[in-house]
């Protein structure tokens, strides 16, 4: 199996962008240990067909509520967005931003990724936090792979769906044990739960946290240097655990 031209997605490209521990490495350029893993990830999910992704609540809400987010983002914005479902890719890394601004994607003036927070605890600490590593660099793909020169990272806050809601209440009530519905506890838990997942109290713009990243090129260029050497280290990992001779089983 040759690694050599393997795309890595740009929503991983941070774990490949972390630096080593040591100043030598560093200045070597060396992947750092959390390359490491995620590349080791990457090789037994290629070589052997299997995923490390877990599917959680976190990532149900994120895709169930896409499209309410992207609606909040363009009536605060004024401006209408469609998803876009267009998968673009170069010689390095692959992925599909979720707006752009102009004709097309491929000759976009501006990138938006849209982020949906679990609730509104989780959307307020992004509020002095700015833009995490793993966001920059999935921006700054976007913008490798788009040729646009701007991007917004946006968090959004939206309701969470009524079944999920449901599926909370009877967590709620498994953990509460020997309640019942009736039971006042458990009555006042899920108005808690129901005003801890419900916002249309709050005005639309405080639902949305904007920053932007600029394009760089000299960053981009450090994004494919870095793919280079994963892709290297790759190889070196299919020539370490590839058997010289087939073994019966």
């Amino acid at each position: 199996m040759d690694f050599s031209k393997t795309l890595f997605r740009c929503s991983s490209i941070g774990h490949l962008m972390t630096e080593p521990i040591s100043k030598a490495a560093k200045e070597r350029g060396d992947l750092s240990e959390t390359a490491l893993t995620h590349l080791m990830d990457v090789f037994v999910s290629k070589k052997y067909g299997r995923k490390t992704e877990v599917y959680s609540k976190y990532i149900e809400k994120g895709l169930t509520v896409e499209e309410d987010s992207i609606t909040l983002f363009s009536r605060v914005n004024r401006k209408f967005y469609k998803k876009n479902t267009e998968h673009i890719i170069n010689d390095f890394i692959m992925g599909t931003p979720d707006l752009f601004e102009g004709e097309s994607i491929m000759t976009a003036s501006h990138i938006v990724d849209i982020k949906s927070s679990w609730d509104i605890f989780t959307f307020f600490r992004n509020l002095t936090k700015g833009v995490n590593k793993m966001y920059y660099w999935q921006l700054m793909g976007y913008m490798a792979l788009s040729g646009a020169k701007s991007s917004t990272l946006a968090y959004c806050l939206v309701n969470t769906p009524e079944s999920m809601i449901l599926d909370e209440e009877r967590k709620l009530m498994y953990k509460m044990n020997a309640v019942t519905v009736e039971s006042p506890e458990y009555i006042e838990a899920c108005e808690e739960l129901r005003k801890l997942s419900i916002y249309d109290d709050i005005p639309l713009r405080e639902k949305v946290i904007q920053f932007t990243v600029d394009r760089d090129e000299e960053e981009i260029s450090k994004i494919y240097q870095k793919v280079s050497k994963a892709r290297g280290y790759l190889n070196e990992l299919n020539e370490i655990l590839s058997p010289k001779q087939e073994i019966e089983s």
